[in-house]
């Protein structure tokens, strides 16, 4: 019976290294979305503090959206997730995968 039970860490580490529990996430209200804040989501629901459809439900996130986040924390960290340098790093990748 246990094992069908999903248990959730009380924290994770956050993408500066810092303890990171569901108080510390962004409000639900949040508009503005800069790097801190969507590599706060990414490392919860990586470390199991959230599910991805927990993060949709309460963000008001789709899936594609969260998901190219994923794959810039994934491909260059924090950075990747720079709205300004997006095609930067898209084509940084897109490179590297040439070679």
């Amino acid at each position: 019976m246990i094992e069908n039970q999903k248990i959730k860490p009380d924290h994770v580490i956050g993408p500066l290294g810092e303890p990171l529990t569901l108080a510390d996430l962004p409000s639900p209200r949040t508009k503005r979305w800069v790097i801190r804040r969507k590599a706060e989501v990414v490392a919860a629901v990586n470390g199991g503090l959230l599910t991805i459809e927990e993060v949709l439900e309460r963000y008001g996130l789709t899936l594609e959206e969260f998901a190219s986040w994923q794959r810039a924390v994934d491909r260059s960290g924090m950075q990747g997730l720079r709205v300004t340098r997006i095609q930067h790093y898209r084509d940084l990748y897109e490179r590297q995968l040439k070679y």
